[in-house]
């Protein structure tokens, strides 16, 4: 039997005694009157007998005061469409210059306050979306947001902006001079046409576009390969064998909302589908995708194009794999011929070149990789940048615009930056937020935020989406095309020019326009045939020949873009800062990941302080399948000018990028890490406190699988054998409610954890609350390792409420706060509970949170829900709880009652998967199922009768409505050679 393990300290068997959840350190409390560091003081009987004093004189003061009154103002008219109450949902299109996903927008009284991903999307079939893109709602209320234009920190009129700036715009005509927008790559057809008519009105104006997170070498690459600079749309769908070099394609990479999609089709299995990709990961730090590999090769970055350069000789027959691959990887590839891709995450032109080779050697081109569809993200170029900037040097460019762009922070040259600014007549920044280019800027236009905008997308050629309003402006802001169009003195707004823009371009002419256009309003999303050209042909390249490995010596710096904070633009949203990094479990801050047997060398330990450099001050985690002699820093913190929540968090890696060749490369060479002899305390959220050797995961291998089904997961039918209760079966009155939690498709990206965050209303602890374990998620990921801690395997496991049929939880406690539905629901009634914490003793899932403070409106919680604006995202459909009591996954019971009314005043019966709980609705993988479990020709009675099911710690008997597929890898049985 495999060994699990959560951490480091589990593994070499050190005790956990930081028992920090339980410690007494209170703020702004009563206890805190007692002691001036409660944290270290026992409480005596007279202490005790303070607090039960003060406790009933408090009680008798509150009583005999008036509650604050709250009014409703009605509505003078009410608008025909909206009933008090009733949610609308609006389809929409979400796009941050990287991340793209066509969403379905949740409004209730006229506040968006859900984002769920479009089903009707081909791009989404899901329906699913990334942290991120759940977390957007919440950036709409935004305190950092900018309330009105600015001219050098003062209001300003638009009348006097609009003045000033087409008096520079004019300048720059006669004094031949370049005003240049920068922005983030746009995708938006109708944008991209107006700034075209910009250009024209006037001359002197150059757009350009700006990736934090460069990949122009992948455009570069194929520039010469094929003659246009395009980056393919790659089918991880259609594979048979995966091989990514770096390439993070579940986690950061291009876009991996629509790629889990694929990725997760590819590994499910069924009764009727038997056959699953296999997925090799040869990579520096441990990332999400490597770690859903079957196989994964830790190499220095530095390694990789000599490893592709063998490779695509060694297919050629002209060489060998220098013993780096397991030769399994090569059988593979030459097996899957064209339904093989190779893919690569480095910004280095010749790498690409290499990859592009490989793939062209395999047939690839057309099954796996879409020449033909050219993905339109990631369009900024290293060397147009390198321009910019020395044009500003040499006083060529006049003005400089900032659109959705923030290079003051994450670009690399920022002495060069800010020197070329200095030559400029006026800059200009196009923001939603404050952000540190901004603030440097002398006229600030506030953007209204996505959901407050109109727009289009179109990710892939003939795959279009609209983005639409669904609440007006909540400030003084003005989009970027509409600003556009008033110094072009034309009269019309960007909604009508968009909508004249679609009429021209994708109305057919058949029936009337306003039809077509209301349709696709409605929709969200539209599909036409591609246009382009087929498939490229390929130019070829001259092939180096490869001699023997490189092996550079000192320490190799990976910088990467984390899942949660990405490249920082939404680092002011308390959600995404508290969501756990997937792999190393720690939140609030970026550490340096170092492999075990460099912290063993260099006598390191998890929060020790190191410095990177001259100047640089990063903590250190231990992190398991790290690289020897290669460390990983995540990119998106280090922020001075982002907000109250994004200041001050951690380094901002961006400054150490290189630029070799004209290319931001993403790893540096040669770095010095020196201790600094001090050590800070991480906020991390796995521990291993509740494994205590219990068969959590369980897995097998695909050929185990298909010589037994119950392979990996014999426990099961033991436990099923033996099973015997002193209690009476319980019996349910037409639904049970359960779920199924498929683990072959859970890619642990996260994405269920911020969607029950904005459903159900989750405070934001904060870092010191997070040290103490007391982070309040209902459902959080958890990630095991197996074998040996250098290169470990990994499995995710979603963990939510169980909703035990014999919950522990509802014996003892001694008000009934908790306790059972008739519909299988373990229920918590927060005004029954007295926080005696004896259900979360007694809960062997540890899931059940504790409300140690009053989260909201404390200034001690300056998070979200301590402002007027930021309570605006709140679901009124659920309790915001209050200090003192206990919570936890209800199923997102408020859900089921809404589809049962629903269901009621229609007269029919409910569908099988018209409920979803928000953690099953935002999946991008689909890798959950909610249903009835007494109906047993739904999918989720399916999926619990399925040989691979089982339950948490069903020996115990608690018989949970949750189940579990176990996990089958694919992994081939050739050792590496």
């Amino acid at each position: 039997m495999k060994n699990y393990w959560r951490s480091l300290d589990e593994y070499n068997n050190i005790p956990d005694n930081n028992r920090k959840e339980f410690e007494t350190e209170h703020k702004n409390t009563v206890l805190g009157l007692f002691e001036d560091n409660v944290a270290g003081a026992k409480a005596s009987r007279r202490d005790f007998l303070k607090l039960f004093g003060f406790s009933v004189t408090t009680a008798a003061l509150t009583a005999s005061c008036e509650r604050p009154v709250h009014k409703a103002i009605p509505y003078v008219i009410q608008p025909e469409q909206i009933i008090p109450g009733m949610a609308k949902h609006y389809a929409s299109s979400f796009f941050d210059g990287k991340d793209y996903c066509p969403v379905v927008v949740k409004t209730r009284d006229g506040r968006p306050i859900k984002i769920e991903g479009n089903k009707l999307s081909p791009l989404n079939a899901a329906g699913g979306t990334t942290a991120r893109v759940q977390a957007s709602v919440l950036s709409l209320y935004d305190d950092a947001r900018y309330k009105s234009p600015l001219h050098s920190g003062d209001q300003i009129s638009w009348e006097k902006l609009d003045s000033e700036i087409r008096m520079h715009l004019n300048k720059s005509i006669e004094t031949e001079k370049k005003i240049v927008i920068l922005s983030s790559t746009l995708i938006s057809p109708s944008t991209i046409a107006l700034i075209e008519e910009f250009k024209l009105k006037y001359s002197g104006v150059q757009w350009i576009q700006y990736d934090p997170i460069s990949v122009s070498a992948i455009r570069e690459a194929h520039k010469q390969a094929y003659s246009v600079g395009i980056i393919p749309f790659y089918r991880f769908d259609k594979a048979e064998t995966i091989v990514s070099f770096g390439a993070d394609f579940l986690g950061t990479w291009l876009s991996p909302g629509i790629f889990i999609q694929q990725y997760a089709s590819a590994r499910k299995l069924s009764s009727t589908k038997k056959n699953m990709v296999r997925h090799y990961q040869i990579e520096s730090g441990l990332s999400l995708t490597g770690s859903n590999a079957d196989h994964r090769i830790p190499v220095k970055p530095s390694q990789e194009k000599d490893i592709l350069a063998n490779l695509y000789l060694t297919l050629k027959g002209e060489s060998n794999a220098n013993g780096v691959l397991p030769n399994s990887l090569i059988d593979d590839l030459k097996k899957s011929g064209a339904k093989s891709l190779v893919v690569s995450g480095s910004n280095d032109p010749e790498c690409q070149s290499w990859v592009i080779a490989i793939n062209e050697l395999l047939g690839s081109v057309g099954t796996t990789i879409h020449t033909n569809e050219g993905m339109n993200i990631c369009g900024g170029s290293d060397a147009e940048m390198t321009d910019l900037i020395s044009g500003m040097k040499n006083r060529e460019i006049s003005g400089l615009m900032f659109f959705n762009t923030n290079p003051l922070y994450d670009y690399p040259d920022q002495e060069g930056l800010r020197e070329g600014m200095d030559q400029l007549d006026f800059s200009l920044s196009f923001s939603v937020a404050r952000n540190e280019t901004a603030q440097m800027t002398d006229y600030i236009v506030p953007l209204p935020h996505y959901l407050e905008s109109w727009d289009d997308a179109e990710l892939i050629p003939g795959h279009l989406s609209l983005t639409q309003a669904c609440i007006q402006p909540l400030f003084n802001s003005r989009s970027f095309q509409d600003s556009l169009l008033v110094w072009m003195n034309n009269d019309i707004n960007y909604q009508s020019y968009l909508k004249n823009f679609w009429e021209k371009n994708y109305f057919d002419g058949k029936g009337r326009f306003i039809d077509f256009w209301n349709n696709s309003l409605r929709d969200g999303v539209i599909q036409f045939e591609n246009r382009n050209q087929g498939i490229l042909k390929y130019a070829g390249m001259a092939i180096k020949k490869s001699g023997e490995m490189e092996n550079k010596q000192g320490f190799e710096l990976c910088l990467y873009e984390s899942v949660q904070m990405g490249d920082g633009r939404h680092a002011n949203n308390p959600w995404l800062q508290e969501l756990p990094d997937p792999i190393s479990k720690h939140c609030w801050e970026n550490v340096l990941l170092i492999s075990v047997s460099d912290a063993e060398d260099m006598q390191l330990k998890n929060g020790d302080v190191v410095a990177i450099g001259d100047s640089m001050e990063v903590p250190v985690l231990i992190q398991a399948g790290q690289a020897k002699s290669c460390v990983s820093l995540a990119l998106g913190y280090g922020r001075t000018d982002g907000g109250k929540v994004a200041n001050n968090l951690g380094v901002n890696g961006f400054s150490l990028i290189e630029i070799n060749n004209g290319f931001r490369q993403n790893y540096i060479t040669g770095v010095q890490i020196v201790p600094l002899g001090k050590n800070i305390e991480l906020a991390l959220t796995q521990t291993h406190n509740s494994m205590e050797g219990r068969p959590i995961v369980r897995e097998s291998n695909l050929d185990e699988y298909l010589e037994n089904a119950h392979a990996g997961n014999e426990m099961h039918e033991e436990v099923v054998a033996h099973s015997k209760s002193l209690y009476e079966d319980t019996e349910f009155d037409g639904f049970h409610w359960g779920l199924a939690v498929d683990l072959n498709a859970c890619v642990g990206c996260n994405a269920c954890v911020i969607s029950c965050q904005a459903e159900n209303n989750i405070p934001v602890v904060g870092k010191d609350e997070v040290r103490r374990r007391r982070i309040m998620h209902w459902i959080k990921i958890d990630r095991y390792y197996s074998e040996e801690p250098e290169n470990p395997k990994v499995s995710y496991q979603p963990l939510m409420c169980q909703h035990c049929d014999n919950a522990p939880c509802e014996n003892v406690c001694p008000v009934s706060a908790t306790n059972h539905s008739s519909e299988g629901l373990n229920q918590m009634s927060y005004n029954r509970c007295i926080g005696t914490k004896y259900c979360i003793n007694n809960c062997p899932y540890r899931t059940r949170r504790f409300n140690w403070y009053k989260y909201a409106g404390n200034d001690e919680f300056d998070y979200n829900i301590n402002s007027d604006l930021g309570k605006m995202v709140l679901n009124p459909d659920v309790t915001v709880r209050s200090r003192g009591v206990v919570e936890k996954c209800s199923f997102c019971v408020q859900r089921i009652q809404e589809k049962k009314l629903e269901a009621k005043l229609e007269n029919r019966p409910l569908r099988d998967g018209e409920i979803q709980p928000a953690c099953v609705q935002s999946c991008p993988a689909g890798a959950m199922i909610f249903g009835n479990l007494k109906d047993k020709n739904s999918k989720i009675s399916k999926m619990m009768a399925d040989e691979r099911n089982y339950h948490l710690l069903e020996e115990l008997h608690t018989l949970p409505s949750v189940g579990y597929l176990t996990k089958v890898r694919n992994e081939s049985k050739d050792n590496l050679s």
